[in-house]
């Protein structure tokens, strides 16, 4: 599964854990879109994230159906879709709501600048 430079989604929980802990163990960036099938400005954004991931393998992204991973969702409080959720090592960072084309690459250039600085 070459997941170089693309959006993981994940379907499972346990496919969801699994993310989470990879992210933890190498201490990279982990940028999760919580998004609904039904959210229009979440289909919007979703190219913007694609794109973001080809261009910074050393970020995960990880997509997550609030409508299928429910759980998920209402163990990380998401009470909008979009919310885009910024973790390093397991705990939120960053945050950004809404479908901010802008915002969301600006909060994503700088958390990359900030793990540049430190590796």
């Amino acid at each position: 599964m070459g997941e170089e430079g693309q959006v993981i989604s994940c379907h499972t929980v346990q496919a969801w854990e699994e993310q989470l802990a990879k992210a933890n163990e190498s201490k990279q960036l982990m940028v999760v879109d919580f998004t609904a099938s039904w959210c229009g400005p979440c289909r919007l954004v979703a190219p913007i994230l694609a794109e973001l991931a080809r261009k910074l393998p050393q970020v995960i992204f990880v997509k997550v159906d609030v409508d299928e991973l429910k759980q998920v969702a209402s163990d990380w409080a998401i009470e909008a879709m979009p919310t885009f959720m910024f973790l390093r090592e397991g705990k939120i960072v960053d945050t950004v709501v809404g479908a901010k084309k802008e915002e969301l690459q600006q909060t994503v250039a700088k958390h990359v600048a900030i793990s540049t600085a430190t590796a």
